[in-house]
């Protein structure tokens, strides 16, 4: 009886001794770096949605990227991470097949970049994400179709994207990073607006979105913001033009080719300053939190007109013989009217 009990046990540990050494084994071959294709660093792997970890393993096999499929998928089981998300993953030269497992169960995909620069329009942004072949059929989308994939529940939707770096992966659409973008800016405008100066000449947020986008068009330079906007904002408060060149650029569209005319000063376009009283209808391009900020926080003084000095800043000035003093003197030999100011004219 003794000599049975020994001699099971002898197999019961000899057993044990052979799966424990299975597994180290197997752990082992799993803590192996991968193999790439040759001359290949790293290699982007597409995980379609509802495909299994089992599906996947097998897929890696077939292009000999993956040596145990079988075994990779039975720790996974065993440890109880056989999750996988859908997207594009990068598989590293190096790498071994656990830890591309634990890529998979993280959700760990590629995340690309696009950028947008503050002062781009509609049209702009459009036309950045249609040169990502993954956003390719933006363009055949119209403006309406694009805004309400995109939820902006607007009549226009210039000045509602927020200008930043936004991230997104293989599985994002355009209207996914027009929406967040959109979100963004009612979130950064609604607190701008709560915290506003008293006495401004806005009668909504969205005039002062409007007046963003003009700073942000008339200035790169981030210390004139502010004294941009208290020229723009003290000529609304005396009923003067605001008699600004990109808002006549904007109305022009595509009809502007570079330089503005005389002709074109006196088209009669909602966008033409110099021909409207007050606001154009509609922002003119995406303004950043800081043109919001210097449109909600203009800077006090008595300046009425500015004119540009040719080095990026501008001169301004009281009055308008002083200004036209500044356009001779920064302006000589161009064209012969005035920058961006004048008193209030009539039709």
């Amino acid at each position: 009886m003794l000599r049975r009990l020994l001699r099971s046990l002898a197999l019961l540990t000899a057993f044990l001794a052979c799966a424990f050494g299975f597994v180290l084994i197997g752990y082992y071959e799993l803590q192996e770096p991968i193999k790439l294709p040759q001359g290949q660093s790293a290699l982007v792997w597409p995980v379609n949605k509802g495909s299994s970890l089992t599906q996947v393993n097998r897929q890696l096999h077939k292009r000999e990227v993956l040596s145990h499929p079988k075994l990779l998928s039975l720790y996974a089981r065993v440890s109880g991470r056989s999750a996988i998300q859908a997207g594009h993953y990068q598989i590293e030269q190096g790498e071994t097949a656990l830890q591309l497992l634990e890529k998979f169960n993280r959700g760990a995909v590629i995340s690309y970049q696009i950028t947008f620069p503050e002062g781009w329009n509609f049209q702009q942004w459009v036309a950045q994400l249609a040169a990502i072949e993954q956003f390719a059929k933006i363009s055949e989308f119209s403006q309406e179709q694009l805004m309400a994939a995109a939820s902006i529940d607007k009549a226009h939707p210039e000045g509602w994207l927020f200008p930043d770096t936004y991230s997104y992966t293989h599985d994002d659409r355009a209207a996914d990073i027009l929406a967040r973008a959109h979100r963004k800016m009612l979130q950064v405008l609604d607190q701008a607006w709560q915290g506003r100066a008293q006495g401004l000449p806005y009668s909504s947020a969205y005039e002062a979105l409007i007046m963003a986008s003009i700073v942000e068009k008339e200035t790169g330079q981030v210390a004139e913001r502010t004294a941009i906007a208290g020229v723009f904002v003290r000529r609304l408060d005396k009923g003067m033009r605001l008699q600004t060149d990109p808002t006549v650029i904007y109305g022009l569209g595509s009809a502007y080719k570079g330089n503005i005319t005389r002709q074109h000063l006196k088209m009669l376009t909602p966008y033409n300053t110099y021909r409207i009283n007050g606001l154009p209808p509609t922002p003119i391009a995406m303004p950043s939190a800081a043109a919001i900020e210097a449109a909600l926080h203009p800077e006090a003084g008595t300046s009425l007109y500015f004119v540009a000095r040719g080095d990026g800043g501008h001169h301004f000035s009281d009055s308008l013989e002083e200004h036209q003093k500044a356009v001779r003197q920064y302006q000589i030999n161009q064209r012969a009217v005035d920058y961006q100011s004048a008193p209030k004219a009539k039709n």
